[in-house]
């Protein structure tokens, strides 16, 4: 038991902390399962190494403002037969995010546009890709905010710094022109530099009226669907 309390000190002294706290429960099923001592050193390890992965999952969802967590395995398939899951499965090994592509999801609401494009934004977290997650509507009223506090290029980084930006519900709210022309930058900066998940609530062809001006409309879109799934 000393030898044991000893060695749970030096873990924590290690700031190894989830090695120490699982340290006996480990100990235990080695001594079951007749682990050799390199066995069980690689679960103690394993064990501190996904906790920290996990931990830091969190903070980076935390940063990146997503609204909840929600995961792949939570979303019902069945319930979305049009949903290509192998497509989307394939979109969650991030090949997407170096290419700087975009992934766009229309439909109307309550078809789980927003699960989807949050439970890949996790899986772009636990690859150590950055996010950030924002409403069109929050996107827009802040790079107003800062247009007109004459601090939009510093604020604009905000959007650009990301590997991956989600923005979310797109449609809802019709665009003034200021709003329009401040997405149209947005769009621009990011064209094959970053990737964006999008969901929107309205076809392509509704853009113009949604950003009140076609000619706008069909700039932004060219942008965005050029590379695009």
């Amino acid at each position: 038991m000393i030898d044991f309390e000893k060695a749970r000190s030096y873990l924590e002294e290690l700031g190894l902390l989830s090695a120490a706290a699982f340290l006996d429960a480990l100990l235990e099923r080695a001594q079951r399962e007749n682990s050799t001592y390199l066995d069980f050193l690689n679960d103690l390890l394993e064990t501190e190494l996904a906790e920290r992965q996990r931990r830091n999952v969190e903070v980076r969802s935390k940063l990146a403002r997503l609204p909840y967590k929600k995961t792949l395995k939570e979303f019902d398939f069945t319930f979305q037969p049009s949903i290509d899951e192998k497509l989307i499965k394939e979109l969650a090994t991030m090949a997407f995010v170096h290419r700087a592509e975009n992934v766009i999801f229309l439909g109307p609401p309550g078809v789980g546009k927003t699960h989807l494009a949050v439970a890949l934004a996790i899986e772009a977290l636990s690859q150590g890709i950055s996010v950030y997650f924002t409403s069109l509507s929050r996107l827009i009223e802040d790079l107003k905010t800062a247009h007109k506090e004459s601090r939009l290029e510093r604020r604009m980084r905000i959007y650009l710094r990301p590997k991956l930006l989600v923005i979310d519900e797109v449609g809802y709210l019709p665009l003034d022109g200021l709003g329009s022309n401040l997405f149209f930058q947005l769009i621009s900066a990011r064209y094959e530099k970053g990737s964006i998940i999008l969901t929107s609530n309205k076809g392509f062809g509704e853009w113009g009226e949604l950003m009140g001006d076609p000619v706008l409309a069909t700039a932004v879109l060219d942008r965005l669907l050029h590379h695009a799934i």
